[in-house]
């Protein structure tokens, strides 16, 4: 089957920095892919040219076929984000802000209910929802934002260092959503430099590293190929061959 997300050659430059150079990889359907590297390696800058918020350089990638530059609309539709700015309106409940960013996308009032119960469940957010978001933790602003990002039913989701600051029991949650978003159709990225997370979640990872892809395979063949007995020691071998 074709690849449901497909990155082809693409660089982003900043005046005379290039923030991505030449990067390239397929995810297909129904995986949990990682992209994966350290700060400042390049992952947020590819999240945000994928989804169409910054113009690529050179190079292009296509969202289920449609091309993120000539069919950018289309593009924001079939996906979700969760960025590192989590963001919430404080004044609202956290079911007011889903109702809203759900309204945004046009969703019928039942639905969108439906919808925000169903992310309320998977989420365990039952005992805040209804709260001032202003009150909530930072781990109960990250599950709002999680909910928002997706509340439209998106095939493919993003989601960008999403356990960042959270807690044991908070990040559990969060991973567990990640699991129970694998589906036909549609496919799940997760970028982050945690590496144990990478791996026990992950069919494949891209390893991005100043820029660049230094990996692009399943998580068993990179331990393999770099006899590794685990991801974080198959980064730090090729980061070191840099």
């Amino acid at each position: 089957m074709p690849p449901i997300l497909s990155v082809k050659n693409l660089t982003k430059e900043f005046k005379n920095f290039k923030a991505i150079d030449g990067v390239s990889f397929d995810v297909g359907e129904g995986e949990i892919f990682g992209l994966l590297g350290p700060n400042g390696a390049g992952k947020t800058t590819i999240i945000r040219v994928i989804a169409t918020v910054l113009a690529p350089t050179s190079g292009t990638a296509e969202v289920l076929g449609f091309d993120i530059v000539k069919c950018s609309e289309e593009v924001r539709k079939n996906i979700g984000v969760l960025t590192t700015d989590i963001g919430v309106y404080e004044r609202f409940s956290g079911r007011e802000n889903l109702r809203y960013f759900g309204e945004l996308y046009g969703l019928s009032k039942e639905a969108l209910e439906n919808r925000i119960n169903e992310l309320a469940n998977l989420l365990e957010m039952q005992d805040f929802i209804d709260r001032r978001a202003g009150k909530y933790s930072t781990g109960m602003k990250q599950k709002l934002a999680i909910a928002r990002s997706v509340i439209h039913n998106p095939k493919i989701i993003i989601f960008d260092e999403p356990t960042a600051g959270l807690d044991v029991l908070a990040s559990q949650t969060v991973l567990n959503f990640m699991r129970q978003s694998q589906k036909p159709g549609g496919c799940v990225i997760f970028s982050t430099h945690q590496m144990h997370d990478a791996e026990k979640l992950c069919d494949r990872v891209v390893i991005v590293h100043k820029g660049k892809v230094i990996a692009n395979d399943r998580v068993e063949v990179l331990k393999n190929e770099n006899n590794a007995v685990d991801l974080e020691e198959v980064f730090m071998k090729l980061v070191s061959n840099c």
